[in-house]
């Protein structure tokens, strides 16, 4: 099975704290005028779920929506 990951973010909802950004670089960054959210990669690869999970389970407004699927490889 091959999991996937789509994200969503509301800018609105940002505090500007920063822990997305620290701890998947990857995925998320801080825009430089305000330090709001700015999304990378809002369909990451799976090497990169674990961490986004863990910023949307650290970001202090919620302003993370993760919406994961696992679906059958091609070749099965």
């Amino acid at each position: 099975m091959e999991k996937t990951m789509r994200i969503e973010v509301d800018e609105s909802r940002c505090f500007a704290v920063g822990n997305c950004a620290l701890i998947a670089p990857a995925v998320f960054d801080q825009r430089d005028e305000d330090g709001t959210v700015t999304l990378l990669d809002a369909t990451p690869p799976e090497r990169e779920h674990e961490p986004v999970r863990a910023a949307t389970l650290r970001c202090p407004a919620s302003a993370i929506a993760l919406h994961e699927n696992e679906t059958r490889a091609h070749d099965e």
